[in-house]
């Protein structure tokens, strides 16, 4: 299992009346969260550009329990639980500065080649970099 954190504060615009951030923020945060695991993989988007890869989402379920507020550090736990064969799979758990569970959320990308837009098994180096951690994890 990778696992990752990611902190942000959310702006003023991302709030709505009630002082809430509005909930389609979740999958922007989620994503920045996840771009920045892949980041520190060796995996980050001009890496994958480069090899002709994208990275489209094809679901994304959340579950809200509680909002998050203007300025209110949250923290974004991003998890990978296995090795990616076509779908590539994250999970994302955000908490407030009081560690309360803010909301829940799953996301399944495909590996894809960014001409063809067919999708792809993983790619080999992709791959390698992701077996690599794992073990890492394990030893």
């Amino acid at each position: 299992m990778i696992t990752d954190v990611f902190k942000l504060r959310p702006r003023y615009g991302e709030v709505d009346q009630m002082g809430y951030v509005y909930h389609a923020n979740y999958v922007s945060y989620c994503h920045q969260a996840r771009n920045e695991l892949l980041r520190k993989l060796g995996l980050d988007e001009i890496t994958l550009d480069d090899n002709n890869v994208i990275l489209p989402v094809i679901s994304f379920d959340i579950i809200y329990k509680k909002p998050a507020h203007y300025d209110e550090l949250i923290t974004i736990k991003t998890t990978i639980k296995e090795l990616p064969k076509v779908r590539f799979n994250f999970e994302f758990e955000i908490r407030n500065e009081q560690n309360t569970l803010l909301s829940k959320a799953k996301s399944t990308v495909v590996f894809a080649n960014s001409k063809s837009r067919l999708p792809v098994s993983t790619p080999s180096f992709v791959a390698h970099k992701l077996i690599r951690e794992f073990e890492n994890i394990t030893a």
